[in-house]
């Protein structure tokens, strides 16, 4: 199949299924494709018991999608960015210190306490694991995806700040998280030996540092662009900020910095708390509607795409897996709640928390595709590659059918 033959099959899985989902599942978008896409590679994958050539059809077929190269190279930036630009900046300011620890220093608490626990546990099943790619299953199944668990959380009307907790931690530790993940990689592949703490902590903080500072940039002439462009000229307002988003992440990977941050704050930089100057409300609607809508197509396409996935993974598949897929839900579940636990109760002697922030935090950090995309740009020449992989896909399905269908249960209710 050609590129344009794939795309029209996406774009029309995602319109079938969506027309399924809200008007007979009428679950949350992103869970109610998730679902579907599941089920129909389930069906799938025991029809070809019956009819091999469907399952190997399909097989052929998904893995022709190049998952990692179609959301780390082509959607992760429009998403970033559409999540950025519907973002309060009011809001995000007053809530900065907490989401600047939970991206930061809970994304890297998270990542090795899975590593650690997860040595241990593939040794106890019988695979030999080095260390540094345990912790590249950490580091890539640390950064939270709550894109379905906010909309949940909006419909129970869970207050302003914690919704903005979870928003900016969720945009900010998946720029974190691919660079630690690209950092301990680049360590897996030049050898351990070569180790050391300053390099390392530089080219981390170069990564970081260097892609908030491109988004900055990009963002301050990008807001003074949008500034001296006419009102009427709406489609010209969306066309620069379409342009921003690709050359600003385009030239991140130039410099060798993180991408994923240019974009986030690049689109902070473009929200409507962010602009200097308030524009025609008129103008600033259009564009805004067309980035949610970009958004809703996009996040379409990667749940159904995530659901789908199962029947690549399912050709490398052991009966030991489904163990050690338990087993790193716990996993992952424990080192959320102790990354953003110590984080919470040393803020607390300063600030206070909301009811069951703790408990929201922890059960509310989902794992999507960025998870599964890093997985799949593991090399296949790295040993566990599949036993890391079908771990994460593990991870992503639990917590966004189970984790996100069960968050409201968690926030308090309103008294009348």
């Amino acid at each position: 199949m050609g590129v344009l033959d794939l795309i029209t099959l996406l774009i029309f899985l995602a319109a079938v299924f969506t027309f399924i989902n809200v008007n007979y599942l009428k679950l949350p978008s992103t869970i109610g494709l998730m679902i579907i896409a599941l089920v129909l590679s389930v069906l799938i994958l025991l029809s070809g018991y019956v009819f091999p050539e469907i399952t190997d059809l399909a097989i052929s077929i998904v893995s022709e999608f190049d998952f990692k190269e179609v959301l780390l190279d082509v959607m992760l930036s429009f998403l970033l960015f559409a999540g950025a630009l519907s973002i309060n900046v009011k809001k995000l300011k007053e809530e900065r210190w907490p989401i600047l620890i939970f991206a930061t220093v809970g994304v890297l608490i998270s990542t090795f306490v899975v590593g650690f626990l997860m040595f241990y546990i593939f040794g106890f099943f019988g695979y030999e694991v080095d260390l540094i790619y345990c912790l590249l299953f950490g580091a890539l199944i640390s950064p939270t995806d709550p894109i379905a668990v906010l909309a949940l959380l909006s419909d129970a009307k869970v207050s302003k700040k914690l919704e903005i907790k979870i928003a900016g931690e969720s945009l900010f530790n998946d720029g974190i998280g691919v660079v630690a993940f690209l950092t301990i990689l680049g360590l897996a592949q030049t050898g351990v030996g070569n180790f050391s703490i300053g390099g390392t902590l530089g080219l981390f903080g170069m990564e970081v540092g260097g892609g908030l500072l491109l988004g900055a940039l990009f963002g301050f002439f990008g807001l003074k662009l949008l500034e001296i462009i006419d009102n009427e000229h709406v489609e010209l307002e969306v066309l620069v900020t379409l342009s921003l988003v690709m050359v600003s992440y385009k030239a991140a990977e130039f410099f060798h910095i993180s991408g994923p941050l240019a974009v986030v704050v690049l689109g902070l930089f473009l929200s409507k708390e962010g602009k200097a100057s308030d524009k025609s409300s008129a103008t600033g609607d259009y564009v805004y509607k067309f980035w949610h809508l970009v958004d809703e197509a996009l996040n379409a396409i990667l749940f159904i795409l995530i659901g789908l996935e199962i029947i690549v993974i399912s050709k490398e598949y052991h009966p030991d897996y489904f163990l050690i897929g338990l087993c790193a839900i716990v996993v992952v579940l424990f080192a959320r709640l102790i990354g953003v636990g110590i984080p919470v109760k040393i803020m607390e002697r300063l600030r206070t928390f909301e009811k069951n922030t703790l408990a929201i935090l922890t059960w509310g950090g989902l794992r999507g595709g960025i998870s599964v995309a890093l997985a799949l740009s593991i090399p296949d020449d790295f040993e566990a590659k599949n036993l890391i992989l079908s771990a994460t896909y593990s991870v992503v399905v639990f917590s966004i059918l189970v984790q996100g269908l069960t968050i409201k249960k968690l926030v308090p209710k309103k008294k009348p």
